[in-house]
C-alpha cells in the first residue's frame, strides 16, 4: 500500500512538472447549464480558484489541460501534494467532489482546441 501511494505520488510529481504560471488560456467564456456543473463551479471557486484561478496557473500549475482520469484528481484533492493541502471529507464532502470533478472535466473539454477544419470546395 505504501508503495503504491509513493509510486502514485512519483506519477503525479512528473505528470504535473511544469511552469506553475503556465497554463493554455480558456477560449472564450464557459457556459453550462448542467447544474451538477454549476455545483461544481460554486466548490471550485470556494476551495481552488485562489491557487487555480479559471483554472489557469496561480499559486498552483495550471489543472485545465492535466489529462487526468477522475479517480486521480480526486485522490489529489484528498491527499494533496506538494504545497497543495489536502482536503478531507470534512471540508469537501464526497457529493461536492463529484460535482467538482464535473467541473473541471467540463472546464477542461472547453478549453481543448477545436480541430482544424478542412477547406470547403
Amino acid at each position: 500500500m505504501r508503495r503504491s501511494l509513493g509510486i502514485l505520488v512519483l506519477v503525479l510529481s512528473l505528470l504535473g512538472c511544469r511552469s506553475v504560471r503556465r497554463g493554455e488560456p480558456i477560449v472564450g467564456a464557459f457556459q453550462s447549464s448542467d447544474p451538477e456543473v454549476q455545483r461544481g463551479r460554486i466548490v471550485f471557486q470556494q476551495h481552488c480558484y485562489k491557487c487555480h484561478p479559471g483554472g489557469e496557473g496561480g499559486l498552483g500549475p495550471a489543472i485545465n489541460d492535466k489529462p487526468f482520469p477522475r479517480f486521480l484528481m480526486k485522490t489529489q484533492v484528498r491527499a494533496g501534494l506538494g504545497a497543495m493541502p489536502s482536503f478531507h471529507k470534512q471540508d469537501i464532502p464526497p457529493d461536492e467532489l463529484e460535482v467538482l470533478m464535473k467541473y473541471i472535466v467540463a472546464l477542461r473539454k472547453h478549453n481543448t482546441p477545436l480541430p482544424p477544419s478542412s477547406p470547403r470546395q
